[in-house]
């Protein structure tokens, strides 16, 4: 009797993996979107080092979560990120700045050898989700540092963009907040990036030569001459 139930069990649980791996493997696969971008043709532009990027631990997962009402996260059920969040960010700001700074000298954290950035931009990405009744929300923090290691600029984002509900229409809204906070990080780099252009200055004017004074009158001296007579000459 155990004999004959055996494979009538091993069925079962093959159907039922089978029907959970469709199931799977059926939901759509989801990607931040760039927007209108170009790759720069042109191997001249800023030297930037992008990086440390940090991504909160939440976000570093194939999981498409969903914020609900009570501020608490769910992982939907019918749809995920096409590989990981973290690194799709990753690949996100590098392109997107590329693109906006028209420079083909980005690269992420760490550096390769023999490539000297002209500022470095560090990263922090705490909080990028939604919800059907939450808006898309970015939190992160930047710091853009010279090349002698001194702060040029820095700030606390909190970027909001509302949507429909959709699953399709979050991936939407976040990755708008994402362009937005690329946009912020672009204007910096080229404000403070930058060097300064070098005014050349005017050619000095020779100092003016003051004229010699008149010469004085010269005052004939009285010289008594002695002869038959004094006479005087002048």
């Amino acid at each position: 009797m155990i004999a004959l139930r055996f494979p009538g069990i091993l069925l079962l649980v093959g159907v039922l993996g089978l029907t959970g791996c469709m199931r799977y493997q059926q939901a759509p696969l989801y990607q931040l979107d760039s927007g209108e971008i170009h790759v720069p043709a042109a191997e001249q532009g800023i030297a930037v080092l992008l990086g440390p990027v940090a991504i909160a631990d939440y976000l570093q997962r194939e999981a498409l979560l969903q914020r609900q009402a009570d501020g608490s996260l769910i992982a939907a059920e019918d749809a995920r990120w096409a590989g990981s969040l973290a690194a799709d960010i990753d690949q996100q700001l590098l392109r997107q700045l590329a693109s906006r700074l028209d420079s083909q000298r980005l690269v992420l954290a760490p550096a390769t050898a023999g490539f000297v950035p002209q500022v470095r931009l560090g990263l922090s990405i705490t909080r990028l989700d939604s919800g059907p009744q939450r808006p898309a929300v970015l939190e992160a923090q930047w710091r853009l540092v010279g090349a002698e290691g001194k702060l040029l600029d820095g700030r606390l984002v909190r970027l909001e963009e509302a949507h429909s509900g959709t699953i399709v229409d979050q991936v939407r809204a976040q990755s708008l907040v994402v362009q937005q906070l690329v946009e912020q990080l672009a204007v910096a780099v080229e404000t403070h990036g930058k060097p300064a252009p070098v005014v050349a200055e005017p050619p000095r004017k020779p100092a003016p030569v003051k004229p010699a004074p008149p010469a004085s009158p010269r005052i004939p001296v009285v010289e008594p001459m002695r002869d038959e007579g004094e006479v005087f000459r002048f």
